[in-house]
């Protein structure tokens, strides 16, 4: 589907109006959380537009731009890119590692990136699921974290994510960083990873604990159907979000369709504590709806986009929940970034209208958009 002026062009011939979308969803696809008010946004900005990486991540480094897309969403473009002038994408570090194919040593290629995430230093860390085929098993050495000089595009480290850390079923999905730990999520078969930066040792928790898993009563809504997956089932994705308070002293965490949880990341950090005793120190922490993705900022204000009605929420260190901006040019905005200016970059990512959930059909919207939004404070 392309943009025509006030239109949106189907590949069906039908040209269906932005109005007609906006009303659409503001009627009757109201989300299922207590809003507590409005916090309004200046109105969207396109930063990119691309037809070849459906990206579902975006990092500011080094003054510049990184994007990255998985790879069963079967766009051409590749799996981690510099945005430059003109929305062209150039591969990062090198076409090399965005070459992988089946057959090939999958430890020196990016076989299926999920996210990108910018550490205090300042460099790229790289999720690799090592899944080339959505929901299948990791391919060989595919797992991994990938650690890069945003500057020069060396290879700082590679952490590999061995099959008792991402067994088959597993898709690891995201990363954040506090002091000598990354914590990552396990969509797949749910579960939290507690990583040791220095020694690369890399252990799972929590692994099918309540506060992991997809429930069957959250089903995740979209264009007023329930999202299936490529066998009729309602799609259920185990932890996905997760954000670390300002203080750094707890790991916020939920399935994509919520609620959330948290747990003290100390807690999380003693390797020698007992399962028991760690998952006794779960808890309730929001009842958060199916979102695309998040973001904290300084204050411990969140950020998230739901699914549910393309509008960008802040839930506020008391609870509040604040709608800043409905768009429907914000079908699926994944994983956001706060930038240094403060706007909200969020990558389109459109997933639900891939062919693997619509029984073989792409109903997807080209050109894929990489947009902003500046939130009021």
């Amino acid at each position: 589907m392309k943009r025509v002026g006030a239109y949106f062009h189907h590949s069906s011939g039908r040209c269906v109006s932005v109005a007609a979308i906006a009303l659409g969803l503001l009627f009757g696809l109201g989300p299922a959380f207590s809003i507590s008010g409005r916090a309004e946004a200046t109105s969207l900005r396109i930063e990119a537009s691309g037809a070849t990486l459906d990206w579902n991540a975006v990092a500011h480094a080094g003054g510049r731009i990184f994007v990255s897309g998985p790879r069963w969403t079967g766009f051409s473009g590749p799996s981690v890119a510099v945005l430059e002038p003109g929305n062209r994408l150039r591969p990062f570090p090198d076409q090399a590692w965005n070459g992988w194919k089946p057959g090939l040593d999958a430890r020196r290629y990016f076989v299926n990136v999920n996210a990108l995430h910018v550490d205090s230093e300042g460099q790229l860390w790289v999720v690799d699921t090592g899944t080339p085929r959505f929901g299948g098993p990791p391919v060989a050495g595919g797992a991994k974290l990938v650690r890069l000089d945003t500057r020069t595009g060396k290879i700082i480290r590679v952490y590999p994510l061995v099959e008792n850390v991402a067994p088959v079923g597993s898709y690891i999905d995201d990363i954040r960083f506090n002091g000598a730990h990354a914590y990552l999520t396990d969509a797949g078969t749910g579960a939290l990873l507690v990583l040791d930066l220095a020694s690369g040792a890399c252990r799972r928790v929590l692994a099918g604990h309540p506060a992991v898993m997809a429930r069957v009563d959250r089903p995740i809504v979209m264009g007023g159907r329930i999202l299936r997956d490529d066998k009729g089932q309602p799609l259920r994705i185990n932890v996905d979000p997760l954000e670390v308070s300002p203080d750094g002293k707890t790991l916020y965490f939920g399935p994509l369709e919520g609620p959330w949880s948290q747990v003290p990341t100390a807690a999380l950090d003693d390797a020698a504590l007992p399962p028991d005793r760690l998952a006794a120190q779960v808890t309730f922490w929001a009842d958060l709806p199916p979102i695309g993705g998040s973001t904290m900022d300084r204050k411990g204000r969140l950020y998230f986009t739901a699914l549910k009605d393309d509008t960008v929420y802040r839930r506020e260190p008391d609870g509040r929940i604040l709608a800043l901006l409905h768009d429907p040019r914000l079908h699926w905005a994944d994983a956001p970034i706060l930038a240094g200016d403060g706007r909200l970059w969020l990558p389109v990512a459109q997933l639900d209208r891939l062919p693997q959930f619509n029984k073989g059909k792409s109903k997807t919207w080209l050109p894929f958009l990489l947009v902003s939004i500046q939130p009021a404070p």
